[in-house]
Formats: structure tokens, C-alpha cells, sequence
């Protein structure tokens, strides 16, 4: 029923007031009928004691003997004297209980009469009667001379001015009572509150966290216990939002490095493909013909053992590169004419087979600083991708030229016409296009390679196609102190 703090307190703290003032009026309601009693006995006490001593002074000066006929033959001079003596209403009755005289009767009539049995039996006893601040008592006693009971004396007083000082009590009492409860649930709840509220909005920070708001933050200028659980949760909401930006950091480093596994072995097999298929080929051609054309069995040994040595070269760098221990290789010139040659005449078996042809034409003397490995991996590249997407009995141009201190390149090819808006993702990786022709087993990382090799020569490339003609174009700056045109 009452699920937030602040009810539990504001019920709480009404409950136990509650209690505490019904408590207290009972309490010092209990305490004022006691003192009044021990004040009116007391009273009486006096009034008897009074009273007695007056009795027995008029018996002695008239000279009366303790007999109750003697009382009676007094009784009302003594009630009058003890009326104006004491301002209380007097009655006197004989030991057994007649009215004598009465100062009042009415005062003495239809009254409860506990106490008069009481007197009758030789005790003294009083019969109070109060309503709100008016109080009334009925005091009766038997008048003892020389040892005998002579008479009894009944009186009516009057105790509304204490009982009217009493209400005033009870009244002042209260209203302190009551202010003091205002003041004290005022106070409680204004503590609940100062309590509740910093709680409710943690609640709500919390919920808001709960629910994937890392941006909530929450201030308070305290520093009580609830400024440092404020501070704390702020403290904490940072951590973990710091834990969190790390590992959606790590995870995108985990995805990056998947991808870079799958693209490191990707062109691995690409990069062993080129030079397998340029050894199965001459070792095909060799076994059919033999040693019958001599020549070409010379060529194509030469072939099959720079490939394989290639291939070999390539294997070691993927072994160091698996260990982490591979280095930069320092750059040196290379020959430019005879590599570009070598790889032409490779690829030409392989373009034959696709009734192809290649048609080189190169400037003398060009060299580039470089890595003679990766030079003819773009090289073969490039071959290859236009062999790939050339048409059947087309023919293939290769040229390089001396330009601007730098070597320039040309592989063009007749074929199908690419695209502009597909001229610009050609060297992303596995980007294959939506080509026809496309090789089984390409997964488009050649152009993507060719594109790094230039890179790390700071060279740059770039591709045309234009009425079924595709040209690619590479510039990779000359060795330095190379031969000038």
C-alpha cells in the first residue's frame, strides 16, 4: 500500500505522534485526577480536624456531656457557626442517620449517599461529583467526644475552582501538545523529503541506466551520506561507461582484426595462386612435348624455377609474418625492362590459353627503387586481371615510358565497359563487380593488392574504360640518379 519512502515516513512518523499524544493526555489526565485527589483529601483532612476541635469546644463551654442528645439539642447553632466558619453548606444527622438540621437540604438531597452509609458505620468518607470544570464533593464523618460517637457531620463542598484550573491544565496542556505534534510532523517530513527526493531521483538515474542511458548524472550539494552515495553513483555510471566504450573498442579491434586475418589469408591464396598456375602450366606443356623443342624446354625450366623460388620467397616472408617478426625490407633499384619482360612472357602462356595475346613495348633503362618481389606481383596482377576480362583472340598492350621523373604504365585490355559509378570501388577489397566473366574461385583482391603495392612504392594508379577498352594506368617514381629521356 504505501510503496515510497516518503508515505512510509509520513505514516510512520503519524503513528508514532499519535501514539505519543494520546499517550501523554492519558498520561496527564492521570496525573491531574491524582493530585486533585490527594488535594481534596487533604482538604477534608484539614476540615474535619477543624470541625472536631470546634464540636468539642462547644461542648466544653456548655458544659455538655458526650451524649448524642446534647448534639442534637446544638445542632443548629454548630451548623451555622461551621457554615460561616468554613463557606461550606452543613448538615448534622444523629448516629443513626436522622437529619438534625441542614444548612441547605437541597444541597443534601437525592445526592449519592456513599458516604453517609459509611459514617453511620464510624468511617470518615467523601463522594465526589464533577462534570467538565465543576466539581462538587459530599464529605461525612462521625463527631467523636471523649471516646463516644455523638453525631455525624456531613458537608458540601465546593472544588469547581480546581477543577476549573485542572481543565485549564488539560486545555494548555493540549494545545502545546498539539502545536509540538505540528511542529514535529512538520519537521519529520520535511526530513523525509530531504531524505526521499535525492532517493527518488537515484531510483529514476538508476532506471535510466538500466534501460542503456549511460548520460545520466545526478548532482547534489551535500555532504552527507547521500552527497557521497550521489557521488559514488556518478563516479561508478563513469567507470562503467568507460568499460563500456573499451570493450565496444575491443570488440571493433576483435572485428578488425578478423577481417585483416581473413583478408591476410585471402591474399595469401590469391598471391600462391599466380605462381602455381604459371608452374603447372610450363610443367603441362613440358611433359607433352619433352625435350622435342629444346628451347622452350630451357625456357620453361627457367620459368618453373624462378616461380618456385618466387613461391619459396613467399612462404618464408608468411612464416616470419605469422611469427610477428617480420621487418621493413629496404628498398633497392630494379631493373625495370627485363622484370617486366620476364613477367609477360610468363603470363602470355597463360593468356594463350584464353586465346590471348600480349603486346609489350618498353623504353630502355627504366628503374624504380623498390622490392623486385612485390613489383612482379603487381605485374602479374594486373596481367592477369586483363587476361580475366578481355575478350577471346583480343590483344593485350603493355607499355611502360620515362615521364616526369617517374615510370609510367599502361595495361590495357578490349572487353566489357565498366561503369563509371563501379570505376570507383574497383580496388576495395572484395570487390568483384558484376562482371560475367568473372574467374571462379576471385573473391576481387587482386586489384585491392595491385593498389597496396603502389602504395608502398608512392606511387599512384588509376582506371579508364571507355568504349569497350578498360585501361589502367600506374606511376611510380624513378630511381634516383636513373637515366633522364
Amino acid at each position: 500500500m504505501f510503496r515510497t519512502i516518503r508515505a512510509k515516513f509520513a505514516v510512520g512518523f503519524f503513528l508514532i505522534f499519535s501514539l505519543s499524544f494520546l499517550v501523554l493526555n492519558l498520561a496527564v489526565d492521570q496525573y491531574i485526577q491524582r493530585s486533585n485527589q490527594k488535594l481534596i483529601a487533604s482538604d477534608l483532612i484539614g476540615l474535619k480536624n477543624n470541625s472536631s476541635v470546634y464540636v468539642r469546644q462547644a461542648f466544653l463551654i456548655n458544659h455538655y456531656s458526650n451524649n448524642d442528645s446534647y448534639f442534637g439539642q446544638m445542632a443548629e447553632e454548630m451548623v451555622n457557626d461551621l457554615r460561616r466558619a468554613t463557606s461550606n453548606d452543613v448538615s448534622a444527622y444523629t448516629v443513626d442517620g436522622r437529619l438534625l438540621y441542614a444548612s441547605d437540604p437541597l444541597r443534601f438531597m437525592d445526592k449519592p449517599d456513599e458516604d453517609f452509609r459509611l459514617a453511620t458505620e464510624g468511617k470518615a468518607a467523601y463522594t465526589l461529583m464533577h462534570r467538565d470544570s465543576l466539581g462538587t464533593v459530599l464529605f461525612s464523618y462521625p463527631v467523636v467526644v471523649d471516646g463516644v460517637k455523638v453525631g455525624i457531620l456531613r458537608f458540601s463542598k465546593d472544588f469547581s475552582t480546581l477543577y476549573e484550573q485542572s481543565s485549564q491544565i488539560r486545555r494548555l496542556i493540549f494545545y502545546i501538545a498539539i502545536a509540538i505534534f505540528a511542529v514535529a510532523f512538520l519537521f519529520s517530513y520535511l526530513l523525509s523529503r530531504h531524505i526521499a527526493v535525492p532517493l527518488v531521483q537515484l531510483t529514476r538515474a538508476s532506471t535510466a541506466v538500466i534501460q542503456g542511458n549511460l548520460d545520466v548524472r545526478l548532482s547534489f550539494r551535500r555532504k552527507d551520506e547521500i552527497g557521497r552515495l550521489t557521488n559514488n553513483f556518478n563516479v561508478m555510471i563513469a567507470q562503467i561507461s568507460k568499460q563500456i566504450a573499451t570493450i565496444a573498442r575491443d570488440r571493433d579491434r576483435l572485428k578488425m582484426l578478423n577481417a585483416q586475418e581473413k583478408r591476410f589469408f585471402d591474399n595469401v591464396t590469391h598471391e600462391l595462386k599466380t605462381p602455381l598456375t604459371s608452374i603447372l602450366g610450363y610443367a603441362e606443356i613440358i611433359r607433352e612435348n619433352g625435350e622435342s623443342d629444346k628451347a622452350f624446354f630451357v625456357k620453361g625450366m627457367r620459368h618453373i624455377v624462378e616461380e618456385s623460388r618466387r613461391l619459396h620467397s613467399m612462404v618464408l616472408n608468411l612464416l616470419e609474418v605469422s611469427r610477428g617478426s617480420v621487418g621493413k625490407v629496404e628498398a633497392e633499384p630494379v631493373e625495370l625492362n627485363t622484370l617486366l619482360h620476364d613477367v609477360c612472357e610468363t603470363m602470355e602462356m597463360r593468356a594463350q590459353r584464353y586465346k590471348k595475346h600480349i603486346r609489350l613495348a618498353l623504353e630502355p633503362d627504366l628503374k624504380v627503387d623498390g622490392q623486385a618481389d612485390r613489383l612482379r606481383q603487381l605485374f602479374i596482377n594486373l596481367l592477369d586481371n586483363a587476361i580475366k576480362y578481355s575478350d577471346p583472340y583480343s590483344e593485350i598492350e603493355v607499355s611502360a615510358r620515362r615521364e616526369a621523373l617517374a615510370v609510367h604504365f599502361m595495361f590495357s585490355n578490349v572487353g566489357d565497359t565498366v561503369p563509371p559509378d563501379k570505376l570507383a570501388n574497383v580496388f576495395k577489397p572484395f570487390y568483384a563487380g558484376e562482371r560475367t566473366a568473372v574467374e571462379e574461385g576471385s573473391i576481387g583482391l587482386g586489384l585491392s593488392i595491385v593498389k597496396s603495392i603502389v602504395e608502398e612504392h608512392g606511387g599512384s594508379i588509376r582506371m579508364e574504360s571507355v568504349d569497350r577498352r578498360t585501361t589502367v594506368f600506374v606511376e611510380i617514381p624513378e630511381a634516383e640518379g636513373g637515366a633522364m629521356p
